[in-house]
């Protein structure tokens, strides 16, 4: 389990977005997809406890890339949402 993480919450506009993965390899390659979609400025690296690479990103959800764009317009909260049991 991962610690509960205390942070404040990004600007309006903005989102946060963790990545953990096996390799940093993994990490930035997924990273680099995300950056495709949208504009993003902040990115931080940590190691896991486990072994593994933690990547933070912050990024601008009103300078989205289609299909992003579209994406965020027509998607609705689903029923089942909700966090993981590694989340608060």
């Amino acid at each position: 389990m991962y610690p509960i993480d205390t942070a404040i919450l990004p600007s309006a506009g903005h989102a946060e977005i963790r990545i953990v993965a096996a390799t940093p390899e993994a990490a930035r390659a997924v990273a680099e997809v995300i950056r495709r979609s949208f504009a993003g400025a902040e990115q931080r690296s940590y190691p896991e406890p486990e072994g593994g690479t933690r990547l933070h990103l912050t990024v601008d959800t009103g300078s989205a890339a289609e299909p992003a764009l579209s994406w965020l317009a027509a998607s609705r909260p689903s029923a089942c949402a909700g966090t993981h049991v590694d989340e608060v």
